[in-house]
């Protein structure tokens, strides 16, 4: 099959599997990324193939570029470099845009990990492709270019970094001022210039991408170049940012209806977010000129009074009201809104008429509920674009009540929540928007301090939001179904949700049961948002532990997860059942929270739970519900077996054939959960390995298992978990030889799984008989020194020395420090000498917290009870080593395991955030299925006695003078205050 005829049938559920096979295995021929790109540019080939060798291309510079399984080859990453951004802009085509994006962000992709060092002509290829005439091109290679210089924006400040760009800059300021200038000319002085609609539109984009590119090279620093053409852009009366305000050429105006925002709408909105960015960080620059106080009197005429009702202007709009706060924020311009007029001018002219709900979104609360929500929740309009309108105008309010104007903002706000609310009064039936800005004014005016995970944090000492809520919100939240406007139910859910840290546990578990009659609704809204609160609720701490426990919630708990899976189950096609993450989430903390109080009707639960997953398994589409299922069965398994163990095969019954057709169907989604519940499932058992459990080891030692990447730490985990039950067996059916093969060949040369290498290599060294493991250490520290040597990191570096220290620490009969320093010198003479000092010591100093006592164990015993650390060569590393073992005691509380009430909270009151990387080799860990590993150095209660104890193991004269050539104040302190030498 050809390559084109490859990448169609990758995109056909029925083909897909062989296809990928056999692209994969092509993708490792030299020529393959040159021959794919020629493909894509080919516009003769079926579209849908180039567009798929696009994606193909994009997700090979993702995932492979710097991966040694399986590698690209070196000519071929070059040849692409070469030739990327030539081919981005021959996709100049509008049917090739989506294509071009593809190519463009695989050229930012490559960019990140190759630009300077392999790549330095990068900017010389981009800046050499710019046209004064061709807008099409200048176009693809500023969206290039802004993909590529959009990640200084979230980058932490390095010398690496400013190197990066004033390699940029220095090559790419002149032309980018020069065509900004002459783009702006065109626009603003010369549109009659301009001979098409269609090159009006391509030199509008073209300034949107400027503006992105502006914000770019700013983000970090005040490049020379912009800080000298300061007044150019914002002049308060002629720069060329407050031209732009004005400017709205009718041939580029969009639909009143159509979301997609017009051109000049881009222009204004990246505007806006140069100038909030300015504020933040250069506001000195500003303030030689009244410039930010031009941009307030163009914000009031552009968005005062409503005046741009359309949903394409949402996006200018809130970027617009995001430029209110963030001034009002600063404090650099008090004069500004400080009066109490100006105050009730922004009231009434900005906040109030974008707070109130428009048909849009009543239309949208009806026929897109799950978006009505998201944009809902969306996080407050503070640095996100996710921001509505009615956020944007919230943060205004809160930015005023928080910048010094409390008293002034409550009063005249607090005039418009009594109107809203007595127009309610008038007409229940025809007046509900009026309540229901009322009370979302209420919220944003109360709510001083807040967070996703918590809520409102910190409130307006001038509202009672417990009063407010008895007199104006209980209501709504307590009426039956249809008597109130849903909206209005909505209002009352959602002011428990975000006032929830205000509530007391008695009148939060007053409202719980009135948020579980919410469950069963018929409106969507209602039953996602009762579900979402009810989960927050559960979430809550209090002095670092969880408010609700098992017996708080368990007389009603099966009730509520019947009422989450009820709908659930009732939606019917895949796609629509795994839709609504919050429902299944909920669940999950119902779950959670419960614990072993679910012991006596789990069986109903877990049945329903797999034929859910049945379902969503025919087409798997959210990876959020995805994790949230998985973890529920985990942590149902976990409470409930851990509560009563004989339960344990029951889930071994229910979860077996549902697993076993996830395997056989290579449904790589699942794979990576299944192997983690497998392992969880396995370790619950407390003697040896099942039968049943044994054929898996086949597939654990197959290499397609390993190809999917998602799936390598659940492997290692199940791996594990063999280990931990059956060495003895695994060792006498060769099985140990079969694990080393998968670390050395498969593991540790890989940057990405190279700590999993070291996880599976920690639990061999723990499990299998030292008798047994000296035939194979050898091989195994040599393929650990020759990636050291040929691919070294500094992760990789840590991971090796905690290794060797972990091995030395275990307190195992034949494993000795010499088990080690033997079979390291038996590889080259004076070879353990050159590994302490170049590579272990340098480490010991910046060893985590938690792997501390393991490196004092490792250590300890090195210097002790080791032959060859005390003869030459390796015995000149004895005065260094003890000295980075005393400074290990500097910090002693790291050195004491610290006892925990309930090892289960620290998983349970994990808030899952949203998975956004996708299910493309993503690792998703599943928190309820893991359990403390086991301390490898346990025997040692108090570290100071035991350095203690077995350093009088060392002849004393010898003692005296390794100590005496230690050379160090620390050293000699600690020998004579902590161990009485």
């Amino acid at each position: 099959m050809d390559l084109s005829a490859l990448l169609v049938a990758s995109m056909n559920p029925a083909t897909r599997k062989q296809a990928e096979t056999e692209l994969q295995s092509a993708s490792v021929q030299p020529g393959f990324l040159t021959h794919l790109l020629q493909l894509v540019l080919n516009s003769s080939v079926d579209r849908a193939a180039r567009l798929a060798g696009s994606v193909y291309l994009k997700n090979m510079a993702k995932l492979r570029w710097i991966e040694e399984d399986p590698p690209i080859q070196e000519a071929d990453k070059a040849t692409l470099r070469d030739n990327i951004v030539q081919a981005m802009l021959a996709l100049s085509t509008a049917s090739d845009k989506p294509i071009r994006a593809q190519i463009a962000e695989a050229a930012s992709l490559i960019a990140e990990l190759d630009f300077p060092a392999q790549w330095p002509n990068l900017i010389d290829q981009l800046v050499g492709s710019l046209s004064p005439t061709d807008y099409s091109v200048n176009l693809g290679i500023l969206e290039t270019s802004h993909t590529i210089f959009r990640q200084w924006r979230h980058h932490v400040r390095s010398d690496s970094l400013f190197t990066e760009i004033n390699l940029v800059l220095s090559k790419f300021m002149s032309p980018f001022l020069e065509l900004f200038r002459q783009t702006a000319r065109l626009l603003l002085l010369n549109p009659a210039s301009i001979p098409s609609t269609e090159q009006h539109a391509l030199i509008a984009a073209t300034a949107v991408q400027l503006n992105e590119l502006f914000y770019d090279f700013c983000c970090q620093d005040l490049p020379p170049g912009i800080e000298d053409s300061h007044q150019e852009f914002f002049d308060p009366t002629n720069g060329l940012f407050h031209q732009y305000m004005s400017w709205n050429p009718a041939q580029l105006a969009s639909d009143p209806d159509d979301a997609t925002p017009s051109l000049p709408s881009q222009v204004k909105s990246t505007i806006f977010e140069l100038v909030e960015l300015f504020i933040k960080q250069y506001s000195e620059t500003l303030q030689q000129s009244p410039t930010v106080e031009a941009f307030v009197q163009e914000i009031w005429g552009l968005v005062g009074d409503n005046r741009l009702p359309g949903i394409g202007d949402d996006q200018l709009v809130s970027h617009a009201l995001r430029l209110l706060s963030t001034a009002v924020r600063s404090g650099y311009y008090k004069q500004l809104f400080s009066s109490k007029e100006t105050i009730a001018s922004i009231v009434q002219g900005v906040i109030v008429p974008n707070v109130m709900l428009r048909e849009h979104d009543a239309e949208q609360f009806e026929d897109d509920p799950l978006e009505y929500v998201r944009l809902d929740l969306a996080v407050s309009a503070t640095g996100t674009d996710a921001a509505t309108r009615r956020q944007s105008a919230g943060d205004v309010l809160q930015a005023l009540v928080g910048s010094g104007h409390e008293s002034e903002t409550t009063e005249i706000v607090g005039s418009w929540i009594n109107q809203g609310l007595a127009e309610y009064q008038k007409d229940k039936t025809n007046n509900w928007k009026a309540k229901d800005t009322a009370v979302y004014l209420l919220i944003s005016l109360a709510s001083r301090g807040s967070t996703t995970q918590h809520g409102v944090t910190a409130t307006n000492s001038q509202v009672d939001v417990i009063k407010f809520f008895g007199e104006n919100v209980f209501q709504d939240l307590d009426a039956v179904e249809g008597s109130v406007h849903p909206i209005l139910q909505v209002d009352a859910i959602r002011y428990i949700l975000t006032f929830r840290n205000q509530l007391s546990k008695e009148q939060l578990l007053g409202v719980l049961p009135i948020l579980a009659r919410h469950l069963s609704s018929s409106n969507y809204v209602t039953y996602t948002y009762a579900a979402i609160t009810i989960d927050k609720i559960l979430l809550i701490k209090q002095d670092n532990l969880p408010l609700f426990s098992q017996a708080d919630v368990q007389s009603f708990a099966l009730d509520l997860i019947n009422a989450l899976l009820g709908k659930i189950e009732g939606a019917g096609t895949a796609e629509k059942v795994a839709e609504n993450d919050h429902l299944m989430k909920c669940v999950m903390r119902v779950v959670m929270t419960t614990k072993s109080g679910l012991v006596s009707g789990f069986e109903p639960l877990l049945n329903r739970l797999v034929v859910i997953l049945g379902v969503i398994s025919k087409n798997p589409s959210n990876p959020n519900f995805d994790q949230y299922i998985f973890e529920t069965i985990s942590a149902l398994m976990r409470f409930v077996v851990n509560g009563n163990p004989v339960t344990l095969p029951t889930f071994e019954n229910a979860l077996f054939g549902p697993f076993t057709i996830i395997i056989q169907q290579d449904i790589e989604q699942y794979i990576p959960y299944v192997f983690q519940v497998l392992a969880q499932m396995l370790n619950l058992h407390t003697d040896g390995v099942p039968e049943q459990y044994r054929p898996l080891l086949n597939l654990l030692f197959s290499p397609t298992a390993w190809q999917q990447k998602g799936s390598i730490p659940g492997l290692v985990k199940l791996l594990k978990a063999f280990l931990s039950k059956d060495a003895a067996q695994m060792v006498a059916a060769g099985q140990v030889v079969s694990v080393l093969a998968v670390v050395q060949q498969r593991l540790i040369p890989s940057k990405m799984n190279d700590g999993w290498g070291f996880e599976l290599l920690q639990s061999v060294v723990r499990n299998v008989q030292p008798s047994t493991l000296s035939s194979y250490f050898k091989d195994i520290v040599m393929t650990l020194l020759t990636r050291m040597q040929t691919s070294k990191t500094d992760k990789y570096a840590y991971q090796f020395s905690y290794f060797l220290l972990f091995t030395m620490a275990l307190n195992i009969d034949g494993l000795t420090p010499d088990f080690v320093l033997g079979t390291v010198e038996g590889i080259q003479p004076g070879l353990w000498l050159s590994v302490l000092n170049n590579i272990v010591l340098p480490q010991v100093p910046i060893f985590l917290p938690r792997d501390r006592k393991v490196a004092v164990g490792g250590l300890t015993k090195m210097l002790t009870q080791s032959s060859i650390m005390l003869q030459e060569p390796s015995v000149q590393a004895w005065p260094p080593s003890f000295t980075a073992l005393v400074k290990l005691f500097g910090e002693p509380q790291h050195l004491t395991a610290k006892a925990s009430d309930d090892s289960d909270t620290g998983f349970t009151m994990i808030d899952h955030e949203e998975q956004t990387a996708g299910y493309q080799a993503a690792y998703s860990r599943l928190a309820a299925s893991e359990f403390p590993e086991p301390d490898p150095v346990a025997y040692v209660t108090n570290p100071v006695a035991f350095v203690g104890e077995q350093i009088k193991s060392v002849p004393r004269d010898r003692l005296v003078q390794l100590i005496g050539a230690c050379n160090n104040v620390d050293v000699q302190n600690f020998v004579t205050s902590q161990l009485g030498l």
